[in-house]
C-alpha cells in the first residue's frame, strides 16, 4: 500500500508537484492551490491510497520539490 498525503492548506501554488507526478496531483483553477487526485479530506490533510507501487517515484520526486514541504509520502 502506498500512502500520499497533501497538507493543502499550507500549499503556495508553486506547481512543482504537478510537474513531478502529474498523474497524482494537479492544480486548482479555483484557488491555484495543489490538489491530490482521488484523495480523502480529513481535516485538511488529503490523503491517498493506493496499491499501484508504480506511483511512488514519482510522488517522492514531488514531496522533495515541494519548497513548503507539505507531501509526505509512506510505503508499507
Amino acid at each position: 500500500m502506498v500512502i500520499v498525503t497533501l497538507q493543502r492548506d499550507k500549499c503556495i501554488g508553486c506547481n512543482y508537484c504537478v510537474e513531478m507526478a502529474p498523474v497524482q496531483f494537479q492544480m486548482s483553477k479555483k484557488d491555484g492551490k495543489s490538489v491530490l487526485i482521488h484523495s480523502q479530506n480529513a481535516k485538511g490533510f488529503f490523503t491517498l491510497k493506493s496499491n499501484d507501487h508504480t506511483i511512488v517515484e514519482s510522488c517522492e520526486l514531488a514531496a522533495k520539490a515541494c519548497p513548503v514541504k507539505i507531501i509526505s509520502v509512506k510505503e508499507t
